[in-house]
């Protein structure tokens, strides 16, 4: 009981320093806050660590299950949020006369 409790919490740790990490790694202004960041990573450490478990996969494997699936849930939510902003977005285009 008290290892996976502490196994729980290593998949926190890992996904509240996945999520912090990615917020450093996007350059500008996210409108993502960073709690929900935190959180995302969060969620997909502990699910990664959940499904290597559940394969019976060891340790370090579900470690590294635990990193890829917080990172690519963080980046998942960090491009929805931004996909909208590209090009053209919320800015009025400007007809040239000749």
């Amino acid at each position: 009981m008290i290892d996976m409790l502490t196994t729980i919490l290593w998949f926190i740790v890992v996904g509240a320093v996945i999520g912090a990490l990615a917020r450093l790694v996007v350059p500008g202004r996210n409108p993502i806050g960073i709690l929900l960041t935190v959180l995302v990573g969060i969620a997909g450490a502990i699910l990664g660590g959940v499904v290597a478990d559940a394969l019976g996969a060891g340790m370090l494997v579900a470690f590294v299950f635990a990193v890829v699936i917080a990172a690519l849930g963080v980046a998942a939510l960090t491009t929805m949020n931004t996909r909208g902003r590209g090009r053209g977005h919320g800015s009025r285009t400007r007809r040239r006369s000749y």
